[in-house]
């Protein structure tokens, strides 16, 4: 669930940054959001979306949903490492606090449901 979400997230900035920013005028507007709608890429994001409901619905019928939501927030953890990777985006000392942070409450959350 979280690593096709995250190719999803991924996938969808690359492909709208390539795009170009987003026109003023609301018909042109509707066009371009159109456009990205069918462009192969966008629709394997949307696929990978659709996938992650269904992984997830599978995940929820073997862990109580106080153990396995939390390890959806792993994707923030991922989303930032990749960004940085691939969009060149920063990593500041105050993200990566944030990072460590929720890799401590994952893991106080798996151990407080053993």
């Amino acid at each position: 669930t979280v690593l096709l979400t995250v190719f999803g997230q991924i996938v969808i900035k690359w492909q709208v940054l390539k795009a170009g920013s987003i026109p003023e005028a609301p018909d042109l507007k509707f066009h371009f959001l159109l456009q990205l709608l069918f462009n192969p890429w966008i629709i394997s994001a949307l696929a990978a979306a659709f996938l992650a409901s269904i992984t997830w619905m599978a995940a929820m019928t073997k862990l109580p949903l106080s153990h396995g939501y939390p390890l959806t927030s792993l994707s923030f953890v991922l989303i930032l490492l990749l960004a940085h990777f691939f969009f060149g985006e920063a990593i500041t000392p105050l993200k990566m606090a944030g990072m460590v942070f929720i890799m401590l409450g994952v893991a106080l959350v798996g151990i407080g449901n053993t």
